[in-house]
């Protein structure tokens, strides 16, 4: 990703305040647009819902060959990207490398609701993947993931450091498990910046994953920061704060507890010589160790209820 410095200026800061007051006040101009239909990237065939209704406006479903968005017009960036990540994906996309680095506005919005290439020139700011590049599994899936509506304004430091190390991280579980429910997307809270022609700034970057394997589920939560720290959460802790749930389709206790999640390495890609599979045999031990703490906390709350 490209580094690229910050504006500044009277003139963004008040465009700021408006589209905070816009995205905070405005009210259900209706239900999302569906251009298409495409729920096999959620979890029992069912896409993310909004809870908030004040983030509906202007909102528009867009299906891909790996993945599913809603996308803002308010905003100018997705709410969230689905995606159903296998092992087979996993792999092919390995196998594929890096193919491309051009990111392209989307010509599927309507005009002047998406960003555009010139809003990150000289912002600061890196255009972060929701889905990343890196879990398509052809050509076409890994050009798609780099159209504008599937990015949003991260900082290097979090988009080149720990936030790889998150989407690594999943990579590894799909690999393990098999495969997953993963979404994606910007957390508002707080001061709400800009950039470009009112690109909102995340706060933070969320990432839900639910696993069939395990029936479990949990969330990262990612400060957008120059000193960028992760969290990991329930997914009920999640909907709490982003007004979205994820995954409307399993059970109310599977999100009620948080399912232990990958360690996010702050620099994944810092240390000389080291493959991705390196790094994914790392996470695999490491996951190893969670799932033998897991399998003993269960033992002993079964045993402690038998007494």
């Amino acid at each position: 990703m490209r580094r690229q410095t910050r504006p500044q200026g009277e003139a963004m800061r008040g465009r700021v305040a408006v589209m905070a007051l816009v995205l905070g006040t405005v009210l259900g101009a209706g239900p999302a647009l569906a251009q298409d239909s495409c729920p096999e990237f959620g979890a029992e065939d069912q896409l993310p819902v909004l809870l908030n209704p004040k983030l509906a406006p202007r909102t528009v479903l867009l299906c891909n060959r790996g993945y599913a968005v809603l996308h803002s017009g308010l905003a100018h960036e997705p709410l969230w990207a689905a995606e159903y990540l296998t092992r087979q994906d996993v792999e092919a996309a390995k196998r594929i490398g890096r193919s491309t680095t051009n990111f392209h506005e989307e010509t599927r919005l309507p005009a002047g609701d998406g960003a555009r290439l010139a809003d990150y020139r000289g912002s600061g700011y890196d255009r972060g993947h929701q889905v990343p590049s890196g879990d398509a599994s052809s050509l076409e899936a890994q050009e798609e993931t780099f159209s504008l509506s599937n990015i949003v304004p991260q900082t290097p430091r979090l988009n080149q450091g720990i936030w790889a190390g998150v989407e690594m991280g999943v990579r590894a579980l799909a690999r393990r498990d098999g495969a997953l429910y993963v979404v994606t997307g910007p957390l508002f809270e707080g001061q709400i910046q800009a950039i470009g022609q009112e690109v909102l700034v995340p706060s933070a970057s969320w990432k839900a994953v639910y696993d069939p394997e395990r029936n479990g589920a949990g969330a990262y939560v990612c400060t957008n920061t120059q000193a960028p720290s992760c969290t990991q959460m329930s997914v009920a802790a999640l909907e709490a704060r982003i007004g979205i749930d994820p995954f409307p389709g399993i059970a109310q206790s599977v999100k009620d507890r948080a399912m232990p999640l990958p360690e996010a390495m702050a620099s994944p890609y810092g240390g000389r010589g080291r493959s991705e599979d390196q790094m994914e045999a790392r996470l695999f031990r490491q996951l190893q160790k969670t799932l033998i703490r897991e399998g003993w906390r269960v033992l002993r709350h079964v045993m402690e209820n038998a007494q």
